[in-house]
């Protein structure tokens, strides 16, 4: 049985069509009325989009509809889902909390709001029936002023029983007015012993190489190998992982076929730099973490050593993985104790 480790996925991103077309009918919502049925919905919703910008304005339909209210029904069946279909481990998810609070109310209301944001989603997460290692990182965002990404920083380092690390999302190719503004925010953020990963060298405008000395993780980072291979054994001596989204890259526009990532993964075995498989947006893509793996194994983008080296360096990078100790032994412990009747002893495909 082959465990997984999943380190980027977006909670916006995460909800699968057809649940999301459920609360869509359940809430009456007026965007039911758009469609003319599922079908026309989830064509919709799945669809290949032309650039990263109209591919995140998706990110906008879910986040209203994820409130304090609504977030444990959304999270029950992403839990179940990554337990159930995709052998879920360990699943980090990042979101930007401040999102995820009323529009209505002014920018200290909702910057206090995003606590409860945090715990919601982290109580909601653990589910005993489904029992996956869980953690959250909070996302800053390119469209909120500092204020607010400080305080997100902050909320990081306040909560660490429930938040592992940080982000940058809203899209790297808007990153460069506001750069020095970002560079203090990820260093004050390694100041308070904070975990770092951030969306960066995902596209071409998106290589700013003076945000890489405080990144732990590379959210994407595919263009460090397609475009700036000069730079493969920097990555390589400071340890840091490539969170790569296979998908993703399709559906953005960024890439136009799979068979563009063979250079990434080839120069990147090569320079020695970890790459973790990830799914991103699960729900936008309708696709699960085993698939892309098994994608890009049959299209002759890795072979099975790399599949399983890929597979270790997810839980070896894992923010909230507890390194220490052998992962056989603790999700042995996970399993029995959700799920009496597993078996006691695993075949794990996961780092020794």
């Amino acid at each position: 049985m082959a465990l997984y480790a999943e380190l980027h996925r977006h909670l916006g991103g995460s909800v699968v069509p057809r649940v999301l077309w459920r609360y869509f009918q359940r809430s009456e919502s007026d965007l039911v009325q758009r469609f003319a049925d599922y079908e026309a919905f989830e064509e919709f919703y799945t669809r290949p989009r032309n650039t990263l910008d109209e591919y995140l304005e998706l990110h906008t339909l879910v986040e209203k509809v994820q409130t304090t209210e609504t977030l444990p029904y959304f999270i029950f069946r992403l839990m179940r889902g990554a337990y159930v279909f995709e052998n879920l481990a360990y699943l980090e998810l990042r979101y930007t909390p401040y999102l995820r609070t009323p529009e209505h109310l002014s920018q200290s209301e909702r910057i206090e709001l995003m606590q409860s944001i945090v715990e919601v989603v982290g109580k909601a997460s653990q589910v005993g029936e489904y029992p996956i290692v869980t953690s959250q990182i909070l996302c800053m965002h390119t469209r909120l002023p500092y204020e607010v990404n400080r305080a997100i920083v902050d909320l990081a380092a306040q909560m660490p029983q429930y938040v592992c690390g940080i982000d940058l999302a809203g899209g790297d190719n808007h990153y460069g007015v506001r750069m020095d503004e970002y560079i203090e925010l990820y260093s004050y953020a390694r100041s308070l012993g904070i975990n770092t990963t951030g969306h960066l060298y995902e596209t071409p405008d998106g290589c700013h190489p003076e945000l890489l000395p405080y990144l732990m993780r590379i959210g994407h980072g595919i263009q460090i190998p397609l475009k700036h291979p000069e730079l493969l054994a920097q990555v390589a001596k400071q340890g840091q992982c490539l969170e790569v989204c296979p998908t993703t890259y399709l559906k953005t526009g960024t890439l136009q076929n799979l068979h563009q990532l063979k250079v990434v993964f080839d120069r990147c075995f090569e320079a020695g730099v970890d790459i973790a498989i990830c799914t991103d947006n699960a729900g936008l893509h309708n696709v699960r973490l085993p698939f892309e793996y098994e994608t890009l194994l049959t299209h002759d983008i890795i072979g099975f050593r790399e599949l399983q080296a890929c597979q270790e360096a997810a839980f070896r990078h894992a923010f909230a993985w507890k390194h220490q100790q052998r992962p056989e032994s603790i999700l042995s412990n996970i399993l029995r104790a959700g799920q009496p009747e597993q078996p006691e002893r695993l075949e794990l495909n996961v780092v020794r």
